[in-house]
């Protein structure tokens, strides 16, 4: 298992893959336009998962149990933002979770399938959402590095 470092914990909300340094600016403006539409918020984070699935995880998970109606909200802002940038739509329902692990040789692992299992209802807490940030990914043997490009507060929900 190769574990996140806690200072890398977060929930994507929207994956870009590699960007031409001569579009940043444009991807910048669209956020600095579509995320202060929304309020700040909180989300409760708790049980664990994997996917592809618990008998063969590929990559662990906390997920989000409560605030991820204004979380999906805010990630389907930020698909359209960017959508009319040319950047692909997301295809699949979003599933807002933090990565905690990756599974180095993905096998059937039975103590693992039941920690999942008996994961389930943990709770980790509650976090405050009160930006969007553009990060750089840089991957490495030894993980991914993040670069924050910049921060993009939302509202605090006064007028």
């Amino acid at each position: 298992m190769s574990w996140v470092a806690p200072d890398n914990f977060h929930v994507t909300v929207k994956f870009l893959g590699a960007v031409e340094e001569a579009r940043l600016p444009a991807v910048i403006d669209a956020l600095h336009a579509a995320v202060p539409r929304h309020a700040r918020f909180a989300i409760d984070v708790g049980g664990l998962g994997a996917f592809p699935s618990a008998t063969r995880a590929r990559v662990l998970w906390a997920g989000v149990v409560a605030g991820d109606g204004p979380l999906a909200a805010l990630a389907a802002t930020v698909d359209t933002a960017l959508a009319s940038l040319g950047f692909p739509r997301e295809a699949r329902a979003f599933s807002p979770h933090i990565t905690v692990g990756r599974v180095r040789e993905p096998r059937r692992a039975p103590a693992l399938t039941t920690l999942l299992s008996a994961s389930q209802t943990r709770s980790f807490g509650r976090v405050a959402v009160d930006e969007v940030t553009l990060m750089r990914s840089d991957l490495s043997p030894h993980g991914a590095r993040y670069t924050p490009l910049v921060r993009v507060p939302l509202s605090d929900g006064r007028p």
